[in-house]
């Protein structure tokens, strides 16, 4: 069965740090772009950063969390983390991954269920 599972969420203080765990099953990251994404209550889905198989495996950051976040993997456990630092209030949200590529007939498109991030002030 293939599935991406996101853990590592949790309540911290502004200023704190988590890690966030993206491990997929049923497949490899191999030629996929893997990204994390956010939520906040009464807000729109928004990308927070990506790590690209396709492009070398180079990283892109919105801009918020620039100098904040680093995103990396281990290829032995298949797992992506991002690693979050300074965080802030306005971080909190429901974070999910994705990983996604092209096809010849199509993306394909796995979304891990989410996980919640608070950040207290």
């Amino acid at each position: 069965e293939v599935q991406l599972q996101a853990s590592g969420g949790g309540l911290v203080q502004a200023g704190g740090s988590l890690r966030l765990s993206c491990a997929a099953s049923g497949f490899t990251f191999d030629d996929y772009a893997i990204a994390w994404f956010r939520q906040a209550p009464g807000k729109e889905r928004e990308g927070v950063s990506c790590i690209s198989h396709a492009d070398s495996r180079r990283t892109y950051f919105e801009d918020s969390v620039k100098g904040r976040f680093t995103i990396s993997e281990d290829d032995a456990k298949n797992t992506v983390y991002l690693q979050m630092n300074s965080l802030k209030p306005e971080d909190t949200a429901v974070y999910y991954c994705n990983a996604e590529k092209s096809t010849a007939w199509g993306k394909l498109s796995y979304w891990g269920q989410g996980t919640q991030v608070t950040v207290s002030s």
